[in-house]
């Protein structure tokens, strides 16, 4: 795969590593960074199985290979292992471009993935992601989703999947406008609205919006927290009269009303479940865990899933 289009790359590796499971399902994947890799662990990586099994390798970022290792790529695509399927990833440009031309030259099959530099071709892009998902877009309204988006393709690609889902396939200017302006007005408190009422794929469809606009992780994290605590306050106070319930706990009427919708459903247990869960998730985007998407991704579907089994009855 050669070219400056990360997405498009990926894609054409997926597409291989799908081909590759297909005929030999039990086959061996590995995928190993070139940048600092070392002659020898490659050429383990290489070597013919013990086991007979097909092995499908993928060596990204090959324009950082070191001169070593460079020549031995080139070597071994002289003279291929039949029981392997090699794939070198270069983000183009002249670095270990020879590396290229010796694969090319050894009869190994290129995908091209060149930057997707013109707002024309970023429509194209728009327009074929629409048509592959079952929908179809009206051409001003590719151009105000670019317009909308930017240079971005797995945005454009995500945002051209989720319209089709959106608007029953059909997408026109219009329905780009009233997506656009609602994902832009995604917060932290957004997210924890979807979870508290039990919409597990809108909350991590927020989250993914919210964290591409920049909404911080231990704000989502805390907006989250937050929702959780006022519904458990809410719940266990026997008053369901607003006036009463804002007197009682010092909140604004408002707070008070947004806390009973969400509460419904929720069972105490469930609510003091997900609090535990809630401080877990405070800690982990504060560095306790690897990944804070990860992290908040896994806390959502864990508070979703405490409201289904625990709920007073409502199931989402």
């Amino acid at each position: 795969m050669v070219g400056e289009e990360e997405l498009l790359r990926s894609r054409a590796v997926s597409a291989v590593r799908a081909a590759v499971l297909e005929r030999h399902p039990d086959a061996e994947l590995h995928e190993l960074p070139a940048q600092g890799l070392p002659v020898g662990q490659l050429a383990d990586v290489l070597a013919p199985s013990l086991f007979g099994t097909h092995r499908l390798v993928v060596v990204t970022g090959v324009h950082e290979a070191a001169g070593a290792l460079a020549d031995a790529l080139a070597g071994y695509a002289k003279d291929p292992d039949p029981d392997l399927t090699l794939v070198v990833v270069h983000s183009g440009g002249k670095r270990n471009e020879a590396l290229v031309k010796a694969f090319t030259a050894a009869g190994a099959a290129v995908d091209d993935c060149p930057k997707v530099s013109s707002v024309g071709d970023r429509i194209a892009f728009v327009r074929n992601e629409v048509r592959s998902a079952g929908g179809r877009i009206t051409p001003d309204a590719a151009s105000a989703l670019v317009e909308a988006i930017g240079a971005d393709l797995r945005q454009l690609s995500s945002a051209a999947t989720q319209l089709v889902s959106d608007f029953g396939g059909a997408v026109d200017a219009d329905a780009v406008a009233r997506f656009h302006r609602g994902q832009a007005e995604v917060t932290g408190f957004t997210v924890a609205e979807r979870v508290l009422v039990g919409d597990r794929q809108g909350s991590l469809e927020m989250l993914r919006w919210a964290l591409q606009r920049g909404v911080a992780h231990v704000l989502i994290a805390d907006a989250i927290a937050d929702g959780v605590r006022t519904a458990a306050r809410i719940s266990s106070v026997r008053s369901s009269n607003p006036g009463d319930l804002a007197r009682t706990l010092k909140m604004p009427p408002w707070k008070v009303k947004r806390a009973q919708s969400q509460a419904r459903g929720w069972s105490i247990e469930g609510l003091q479940q997900a609090i535990g869960v809630a401080a877990e998730l405070n800690a982990d985007v504060k560095g306790a865990a690897a990944s804070a998407d990860y992290a908040l991704e896994s806390a959502i579907r864990r508070i979703v899933a405490i409201r289904r089994e625990t709920g007073r009855g409502v199931r989402s």
